[in-house]
Protein backbone atom coordinates (compact mmCIF):
# COMPACT_ATOMS: atom_id res chain seq x y z
CA UNK A 1 0.00 0.00 0.00
CA UNK A 2 1.16 3.37 -0.47
CA UNK A 3 2.90 5.60 2.29
CA UNK A 4 0.75 8.42 1.51
CA UNK A 5 -2.35 6.35 1.18
CA UNK A 6 -1.72 5.40 5.08
CA UNK A 7 -0.71 8.77 6.08
CA UNK A 8 -3.42 11.02 4.65
CA UNK A 9 -5.88 10.09 7.20
CA UNK A 10 -4.12 11.35 9.76
CA UNK A 11 -3.35 14.89 7.87
CA UNK A 12 -7.07 15.04 7.37
CA UNK A 13 -7.57 14.14 10.97
CA UNK A 14 -5.04 16.86 11.98
CA UNK A 15 -6.58 19.55 10.11
CA UNK A 16 -10.31 18.97 11.35
CA UNK A 17 -8.70 19.92 14.77
CA UNK A 18 -7.38 22.39 13.61
CA UNK A 19 -10.38 24.07 11.96
CA UNK A 20 -12.74 22.70 14.99
CA UNK A 21 -10.57 24.87 17.64
CA UNK A 22 -10.67 27.79 15.80
CA UNK A 23 -14.36 27.22 15.12
CA UNK A 24 -14.98 26.35 19.14
CA UNK A 25 -12.42 28.91 20.76
CA UNK A 26 -15.38 30.95 22.06
CA UNK A 27 -16.60 27.48 24.12
CA UNK A 28 -13.42 26.11 24.62
CA UNK A 29 -12.64 28.35 27.68
CA UNK A 30 -13.94 26.26 30.74
CA UNK A 31 -12.63 22.86 28.92
CA UNK A 32 -9.04 24.11 28.70
CA UNK A 33 -9.46 25.99 32.45
CA UNK A 34 -10.27 22.71 33.40
CA UNK A 35 -7.60 20.46 32.13
CA UNK A 36 -5.27 23.01 33.61
CA UNK A 37 -6.82 22.45 36.80
CA UNK A 38 -6.68 18.37 36.55
CA UNK A 39 -3.27 18.22 35.48
CA UNK A 40 -2.27 20.48 38.68
CA UNK A 41 -4.27 18.33 41.24
CA UNK A 42 -4.33 15.01 40.12
CA UNK A 43 -0.87 14.50 41.94
CA UNK A 44 -2.96 15.28 45.52
CA UNK A 45 -5.49 12.87 44.24
CA UNK A 46 -3.18 10.21 43.46
CA UNK A 47 -1.41 10.45 46.84
CA UNK A 48 -5.04 10.39 48.61
CA UNK A 49 -5.79 7.41 46.77
CA UNK A 50 -1.89 5.64 48.08
CA UNK A 51 -3.80 6.58 51.92
CA UNK A 52 -6.95 4.14 50.76
CA UNK A 53 -9.19 6.82 49.16
CA UNK A 54 -11.41 5.58 46.39
CA UNK A 55 -11.24 8.06 43.41
CA UNK A 56 -14.47 9.81 44.33
CA UNK A 57 -13.54 10.61 47.88
CA UNK A 58 -10.09 11.52 46.46
CA UNK A 59 -11.46 13.91 44.19
CA UNK A 60 -13.95 15.44 46.11
CA UNK A 61 -11.68 16.26 48.97
CA UNK A 62 -9.61 18.11 46.89
CA UNK A 63 -12.16 19.84 45.43
CA UNK A 64 -12.96 21.15 49.39
CA UNK A 65 -9.89 22.09 50.60
CA UNK A 66 -9.44 24.43 46.80
CA UNK A 67 -13.18 25.68 47.40
CA UNK A 68 -11.76 26.71 51.13
CA UNK A 69 -8.44 28.06 50.35
CA UNK A 70 -9.84 30.07 47.76
CA UNK A 71 -12.75 31.93 49.59
CA UNK A 72 -10.56 32.20 52.73
CA UNK A 73 -8.37 34.04 50.36
CA UNK A 74 -10.59 35.92 49.00
CA UNK A 75 -12.17 36.65 52.34
CA UNK A 76 -8.66 37.82 54.18
CA UNK A 77 -7.07 39.76 51.35
CA UNK A 78 -10.05 41.88 49.13
CA UNK A 79 -10.73 44.27 52.11
CA UNK A 80 -7.46 45.20 52.73
CA UNK A 81 -6.27 45.57 49.46
CA UNK A 82 -8.60 47.49 49.03
CA UNK A 83 -8.19 49.68 51.51
CA UNK A 84 -3.79 49.95 50.06
CA UNK A 85 -5.07 50.93 46.81
CA UNK A 86 -7.34 53.51 48.00
CA UNK A 87 -3.81 54.92 50.21
CA UNK A 88 -1.88 54.16 46.66
CA UNK A 89 -4.73 56.66 45.48
CA UNK A 90 -4.59 59.49 47.82
CA UNK A 91 -0.18 59.70 47.81
CA UNK A 92 0.10 59.75 44.01
CA UNK A 93 -0.44 63.46 43.61
CA UNK A 94 2.17 63.91 46.67
CA UNK A 95 4.60 61.28 44.71
CA UNK A 96 4.45 63.15 41.34
CA UNK A 97 5.39 66.34 43.17
CA UNK A 98 8.28 65.40 44.81
CA UNK A 99 9.30 63.69 41.62
CA UNK A 100 9.08 67.39 39.69
CA UNK A 101 10.69 69.19 42.63
CA UNK A 102 12.98 66.81 44.09
CA UNK A 103 13.75 63.88 42.12
CA UNK A 104 14.51 65.95 38.78
CA UNK A 105 16.57 68.49 40.08
CA UNK A 106 18.95 65.74 41.87
CA UNK A 107 19.63 64.14 38.61
CA UNK A 108 20.04 66.68 36.81
CA UNK A 109 22.73 67.65 39.28
CA UNK A 110 24.23 64.48 39.63
CA UNK A 111 24.38 63.11 36.26
CA UNK A 112 24.37 66.32 34.62
CA UNK A 113 21.22 65.57 32.75
CA UNK A 114 18.56 67.87 30.99
CA UNK A 115 14.92 66.71 32.13
CA UNK A 116 11.28 68.02 31.72
CA UNK A 117 9.73 68.49 34.47
CA UNK A 118 6.33 66.59 34.43
CA UNK A 119 3.15 67.97 33.10
CA UNK A 120 0.88 67.57 36.63
CA UNK A 121 -2.11 69.55 34.59
CA UNK A 122 -1.31 67.05 31.84
CA UNK A 123 -1.18 63.45 34.84
CA UNK A 124 -4.54 65.23 36.22
CA UNK A 125 -6.20 65.49 32.78
CA UNK A 126 -4.96 61.69 31.75
CA UNK A 127 -5.77 60.28 35.30
CA UNK A 128 -9.35 61.63 34.36
CA UNK A 129 -9.76 60.91 30.68
CA UNK A 130 -8.93 57.06 31.58
CA UNK A 131 -10.96 56.58 34.88
CA UNK A 132 -13.94 58.05 32.65
CA UNK A 133 -13.40 55.84 29.88
CA UNK A 134 -12.88 53.29 32.17
CA UNK A 135 -16.17 54.10 33.63
CA UNK A 136 -17.96 54.51 30.73
CA UNK A 137 -16.61 51.06 29.32
CA UNK A 138 -17.53 49.22 32.11
CA UNK A 139 -21.23 51.22 32.04
CA UNK A 140 -21.51 49.96 28.50
CA UNK A 141 -20.61 46.36 28.86
CA UNK A 142 -22.78 46.21 32.24
CA UNK A 143 -25.44 47.63 29.97
CA UNK A 144 -25.62 45.25 27.30
CA UNK A 145 -24.75 42.38 29.73
CA UNK A 146 -28.00 43.53 31.49
CA UNK A 147 -29.87 43.71 28.30
CA UNK A 148 -29.64 40.50 27.52
CA UNK A 149 -30.12 37.52 29.39
CA UNK A 150 -28.77 34.59 27.33
CA UNK A 151 -25.29 36.30 27.72
CA UNK A 152 -25.58 36.23 31.40
CA UNK A 153 -26.41 32.55 31.25
CA UNK A 154 -24.03 32.11 28.97
CA UNK A 155 -21.40 33.64 31.08
CA UNK A 156 -22.14 31.52 34.40
CA UNK A 157 -22.79 28.36 32.27
CA UNK A 158 -19.38 28.45 31.12
CA UNK A 159 -17.71 30.02 34.28
CA UNK A 160 -19.86 26.87 35.95
CA UNK A 161 -18.68 24.20 33.60
CA UNK A 162 -14.91 24.67 35.02
CA UNK A 163 -15.39 22.97 38.43
CA UNK A 164 -17.77 20.16 36.48
CA UNK A 165 -15.01 19.93 33.67
CA UNK A 166 -12.18 19.65 36.22
CA UNK A 167 -14.40 16.67 38.67
CA UNK A 168 -14.70 14.71 35.48
CA UNK A 169 -11.45 14.87 33.79
CA UNK A 170 -9.81 13.96 37.63
CA UNK A 171 -12.04 11.51 37.65
CA UNK A 172 -11.01 9.78 34.31
CA UNK A 173 -7.67 11.12 34.07
CA UNK A 174 -5.96 7.96 34.49
CA UNK A 175 -8.48 6.28 31.91
CA UNK A 176 -7.84 9.04 29.74
CA UNK A 177 -4.04 8.90 29.31
CA UNK A 178 -4.03 4.79 29.11
CA UNK A 179 -6.49 5.14 26.22
CA UNK A 180 -4.59 8.17 24.64
CA UNK A 181 -1.28 5.80 25.03
CA UNK A 182 -2.76 3.23 23.48
CA UNK A 183 -3.33 5.42 19.99
CA UNK A 184 -0.14 5.89 19.31
CA UNK A 185 1.42 4.21 16.72
CA UNK A 186 3.32 0.82 18.42
CA UNK A 187 6.83 1.76 16.53
CA UNK A 188 6.81 5.32 17.79
CA UNK A 189 5.37 4.80 20.98
CA UNK A 190 8.32 4.07 23.31
CA UNK A 191 10.17 7.23 22.19
CA UNK A 192 6.74 9.28 22.10
CA UNK A 193 6.19 8.05 25.65
CA UNK A 194 9.90 8.87 26.99
CA UNK A 195 9.64 12.27 25.41
CA UNK A 196 5.98 12.74 26.86
CA UNK A 197 7.43 11.82 30.39
CA UNK A 198 10.41 14.22 30.07
CA UNK A 199 8.01 17.24 29.30
CA UNK A 200 5.71 16.09 31.91
CA UNK A 201 8.38 16.37 34.37
CA UNK A 202 9.71 20.13 32.71
CA UNK A 203 5.76 20.77 32.95
CA UNK A 204 5.45 19.50 36.83
CA UNK A 205 8.11 21.91 37.80
CA UNK A 206 6.88 25.14 36.09
CA UNK A 207 2.99 24.62 36.95
CA UNK A 208 3.23 22.98 40.07
CA UNK A 209 6.93 24.20 41.33
CA UNK A 210 7.19 27.75 39.87
CA UNK A 211 3.41 28.66 40.60
CA UNK A 212 3.82 27.17 44.62
CA UNK A 213 7.31 29.28 44.71
CA UNK A 214 5.61 32.57 43.61
CA UNK A 215 2.83 32.35 45.77
CA UNK A 216 5.24 31.38 48.87
CA UNK A 217 7.58 34.30 47.97
CA UNK A 218 4.19 36.46 47.77
CA UNK A 219 3.23 35.50 50.84
CA UNK A 220 6.90 36.03 52.26
CA UNK A 221 7.04 39.58 51.12
CA UNK A 222 3.70 40.66 52.03
CA UNK A 223 3.83 39.32 55.10
CA UNK A 224 7.50 40.77 55.57
CA UNK A 225 6.77 44.44 54.72
CA UNK A 226 3.52 44.47 56.87
CA UNK A 227 5.30 43.51 60.05
CA UNK A 228 8.03 46.28 58.68
CA UNK A 229 4.43 48.73 58.60
CA UNK A 230 4.75 49.35 54.95
CA UNK A 231 1.31 50.47 54.47
CA UNK A 232 1.01 49.05 50.63
CA UNK A 233 3.03 45.73 52.03
CA UNK A 234 0.72 43.31 50.96
CA UNK A 235 0.22 45.20 47.13
CA UNK A 236 3.93 45.18 46.59
CA UNK A 237 4.74 41.85 48.34
CA UNK A 238 1.84 39.78 45.77
CA UNK A 239 3.53 42.14 43.13
CA UNK A 240 6.86 40.69 44.18
CA UNK A 241 5.87 37.11 44.04
CA UNK A 242 4.14 37.38 40.91
CA UNK A 243 7.47 39.16 39.12
CA UNK A 244 9.43 36.28 40.63
CA UNK A 245 8.15 34.00 37.41
CA UNK A 246 11.48 35.56 35.70
CA UNK A 247 14.37 35.17 37.97
CA UNK A 248 15.93 38.39 39.99
CA UNK A 249 13.08 40.40 38.46
CA UNK A 250 10.08 39.70 41.50
CA UNK A 251 13.00 41.27 43.86
CA UNK A 252 14.12 43.81 41.75
CA UNK A 253 10.57 45.15 41.58
CA UNK A 254 9.46 44.70 45.00
CA UNK A 255 13.02 46.12 46.79
CA UNK A 256 12.87 49.42 44.61
CA UNK A 257 8.81 50.10 44.84
CA UNK A 258 8.95 49.06 48.83
CA UNK A 259 11.82 51.14 49.37
CA UNK A 260 10.27 54.11 47.32
CA UNK A 261 7.01 53.65 48.89
CA UNK A 262 9.18 54.03 52.68
CA UNK A 263 10.52 56.41 51.92
CA UNK A 264 7.30 58.51 51.38
CA UNK A 265 5.61 56.97 53.98
CA UNK A 266 8.36 57.77 56.36
CA UNK A 267 9.39 61.59 55.18
CA UNK A 268 12.70 60.45 53.21
CA UNK A 269 14.09 58.44 56.78
CA UNK A 270 16.40 56.05 55.81
CA UNK A 271 16.13 53.63 58.62
CA UNK A 272 13.15 52.46 58.07
CA UNK A 273 14.91 50.57 54.32
CA UNK A 274 17.22 48.10 56.73
CA UNK A 275 13.59 46.44 57.92
CA UNK A 276 12.69 46.22 54.07
CA UNK A 277 15.79 45.23 52.64
CA UNK A 278 15.86 42.26 55.47
CA UNK A 279 12.10 41.16 54.19
CA UNK A 280 13.56 40.59 50.79
CA UNK A 281 16.89 38.95 51.74
CA UNK A 282 15.16 36.89 54.03
CA UNK A 283 13.09 35.98 51.10
CA UNK A 284 15.91 35.78 48.61
CA UNK A 285 17.62 33.05 50.35
CA UNK A 286 14.53 30.91 51.26
CA UNK A 287 14.22 30.82 47.97
CA UNK A 288 17.51 29.98 46.54
CA UNK A 289 18.31 27.50 49.03
CA UNK A 290 14.77 26.17 50.30
CA UNK A 291 12.21 26.97 47.83
CA UNK A 292 13.75 26.64 44.24
CA UNK A 293 16.33 23.58 45.11
CA UNK A 294 13.02 21.42 46.99
CA UNK A 295 10.29 22.50 44.66
CA UNK A 296 11.62 23.07 41.44
CA UNK A 297 15.35 21.68 41.18
CA UNK A 298 16.84 21.92 37.83
CA UNK A 299 14.09 20.34 35.73
CA UNK A 300 13.22 23.58 33.76
CA UNK A 301 16.72 24.17 32.22
CA UNK A 302 16.18 26.81 30.90
CA UNK A 303 19.03 30.01 31.78
CA UNK A 304 17.85 33.43 33.12
CA UNK A 305 18.21 34.96 29.75
CA UNK A 306 15.99 32.35 27.99
CA UNK A 307 13.31 32.61 30.86
CA UNK A 308 13.24 36.41 29.66
CA UNK A 309 13.46 36.13 26.24
CA UNK A 310 10.25 33.65 26.53
CA UNK A 311 8.41 35.68 28.53
CA UNK A 312 8.78 38.56 26.32
CA UNK A 313 8.39 37.14 23.30
CA UNK A 314 5.10 35.10 24.39
CA UNK A 315 3.94 38.78 24.90
CA UNK A 316 4.58 39.73 22.00
CA UNK A 317 3.08 37.21 20.09
CA UNK A 318 0.35 36.37 22.17
CA UNK A 319 -0.24 39.36 24.57
CA UNK A 320 -1.15 38.14 28.38
CA UNK A 321 -2.30 34.88 27.84
CA UNK A 322 1.39 34.50 25.59
CA UNK A 323 3.20 35.52 28.62
CA UNK A 324 1.71 32.75 31.06
CA UNK A 325 2.34 29.92 28.66
CA UNK A 326 5.87 31.46 26.96
CA UNK A 327 7.73 29.23 30.08
CA UNK A 328 6.00 25.78 29.61
CA UNK A 329 6.34 26.09 25.54
CA UNK A 330 9.73 26.94 25.94
CA UNK A 331 10.17 24.22 28.65
CA UNK A 332 8.57 21.59 25.89
CA UNK A 333 10.80 22.74 23.10
CA UNK A 334 14.02 22.98 25.16
CA UNK A 335 13.34 18.88 25.77
CA UNK A 336 12.59 18.13 22.19
CA UNK A 337 16.29 20.47 21.13
CA UNK A 338 17.56 18.18 23.86
CA UNK A 339 16.74 15.15 22.05
CA UNK A 340 17.70 16.85 18.40
CA UNK A 341 20.85 17.64 19.60
CA UNK A 342 21.67 14.14 20.83
CA UNK A 343 20.53 13.12 18.00
CA UNK A 344 22.75 15.20 15.87
CA UNK A 345 25.64 14.02 17.59
CA UNK A 346 24.89 10.35 16.74
CA UNK A 347 24.62 10.98 13.10
CA UNK A 348 27.00 10.38 10.60
CA UNK A 349 26.91 13.56 9.44
CA UNK A 350 28.27 14.84 12.69
CA UNK A 351 30.72 12.14 12.68
CA UNK A 352 31.85 11.46 9.27
CA UNK A 353 35.87 12.60 8.53
CA UNK A 354 36.55 15.29 6.43
CA UNK A 355 37.16 13.01 3.01
CA UNK A 356 41.10 12.57 1.87
CA UNK A 357 42.13 14.92 -0.80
Amino acid sequence: MNKSAINWPIWLGGALLVWLLYALQSILMPFFAGALLAYLCNPLVNMLMKWRFNRIAAVSTVFSLLFLTITTALVLLVPVLWRQFIYLESKLPYLLKWINRKGIPWLEKNFRLDLDRLDMKLISEWLSSYWQEAGTAAGNVLTRVAQSSVDIMSIVGLISLIPVVTFYLLLDWDKIIKQTKELIPRHIEPTVTQLASECNEVLSAFLRGQLIVMLLLGIIYAVGLQIVGLKLGIIIGLLAGLASIIPYFGFIVGIISASITALFQYNMSLDPLLGIWLVFAIGQVLEGWVLQPYLIGDKIGLPPVGVIFAVMAGGQLFGFVGMLLALPVAAIVMVLLQHAHQRYRQSTFYQRDEPKV
